[in-house]
């Protein structure tokens, strides 16, 4: 069998024909005529090839509620569809997965809406702004429920009690202020860093509080006198501002990253370091330890994700990226753990081998944030793209 055709660019107007004998062949395509272009429109249509990669979408649901970048996201502990955003927008958004409609708009802040968390019950909502306020929605009845003001400077980052309805929020007036979210009340101001407070937590026993700074400290508080017990800086310590800080399940140890490429270990009762993970070359921009192995991962704009054994302050394995990372998240009890990126991918991976089990495509930009589903099933990425996007991650557990 022969099978004759025309060269590209030529006719058939007295030259020569071309013959493909049968033993040439060496992969046969079956081709749609539907996706051929049209002979005329090659400039139009024969675009970049390569890009085809590029529009490679993963995820099951995608949010596209918000009209610029989103910062921060936060998943439901109690429902596990329910998922809140906030972003450069000045809005935030409390929204289901799978369902594009009855998304409640959090309404009420005139800047960038910088935090959004779920009380430990589920049943309210807050969202923290540049503009100084906090608010906080009731997620049943989806109405605002309170205003939390602090100085009127913006707020970083809060955080809810582990078990009751207190707030606290670090301030770009050097404060973190905690109050009473069921009667919007302040109940104390804790005083004494230098510089925005820009990372911070409730031990998880609830007794402390342990906040860090861009003034390089990280402070350990009595909630109740506001009074700091420890003031950790210093030699030994970080020498630049703090990003992020993690606190063991057990209360005794908080993990802290910093501008100037350092990752050190702090123990919550004596205020001392007691160690350092010593591997990145550049600003840390992530913490989190993982819930049931004594290990706590590390992001870093070095472009490595590195997973640490506490115990023996050792690295345990070096998860090398193409970008920066900004974001990571375990998943659950399990022993993966996920990564996002400057290049828009969302990771998971393998905290035993240190292997990327799955890369998640689909944000065509700077992945700012991860939030994991209550039930393990979704995985919640938001970006400078303006989406939210849900991945499936129920094969990880």
């Amino acid at each position: 069998m022969s099978i004759s055709g025309e060269l590209p660019g030529e006719g058939s107007d007295g030259e020569e024909e071309v013959f493909i004998n049968e033993e040439d062949i060496i992969h046969e395509i079956t081709i749609d005529d539907e996706d051929l272009p049209d002979r005329d429109d090659d400039d139009e249509d024969g675009g970049d090839e390569m890009g085809d990669s590029e529009d490679v979408d993963d995820s099951t649901y995608i949010f596209q509620g918000h009209k610029d970048e989103v910062f921060t996201v936060a998943c439901s502990p109690t429902d596990t569809s329910l998922v809140a955003s906030g972003g450069k927008d000045d809005r935030g958004f409390l929204w289901r997965i799978g369902s594009a409609e009855g998304a409640l708009e959090l309404t009420g802040h005139s800047d960038t809406v910088s935090t959004v968390a779920f009380s430990s019950d589920g049943n309210l909502l807050a969202s923290g702004s540049f503009d100084g306020l906090i608010n906080v929605w009731n997620t049943a009845t989806r109405a605002l429920q309170g205003t939390l003001e602090g100085s009127g400077s913006g707020f970083e980052w809060l955080k809810w009690h582990p078990r009751g309805h207190l707030i606290i929020a670090g301030s770009e007036d050097c404060n973190v202020w905690m109050w009473n979210a069921d009667h919007s009340t302040i109940l104390n101001t804790f005083a004494g860093h230098s510089s925005t407070v820009t990372c911070g937590d409730f031990t998880p026993d609830g007794k402390l509080v342990c906040t860090g700074s861009d003034d390089a400290t990280l402070r350990i508080w009595d909630p109740r006198s506001a009074q700091s017990r420890h003031v950790v800086r210093g030699h030994g310590y970080h020498t630049d501002g703090l990003t992020c800080l993690s606190i063991t399940l057990d209360s005794q140890t908080v993990v802290s990253g910093s501008k100037d490429n350092s990752v050190h270990i702090v123990n919550v009762n004596s205020g001392q370091v007691v160690g350092s993970l010593v591997g990145h070359t550049n600003s840390i921009e992530c913490v989190g330890i993982s819930s049931s192995y004594g290990w706590a991962a590390t992001g870093s704009m070095d472009q490595k994700l590195i997973i640490w054994d506490l115990a023996h302050q050792s690295s345990r394995c070096v998860c090398e990226h193409d970008e920066g990372v900004t974001s990571l998240a375990w998943l659950g009890s399990s022993r993966y753990v996920a990564s996002g990126c400057i290049d828009g991918k969302v990771r998971i991976w393998d905290s035993l081998s240190g292997d990327c089990t799955r890369a998640f495509s689909g944000h065509a930009d700077v992945v700012q944030s991860l939030a994991i589903a209550a039930d393990g099933n979704a995985l919640v990425s938001v970006s400078t793209d303006g989406s939210a996007r849900v991945f499936d991650i129920s094969m990880f557990k």
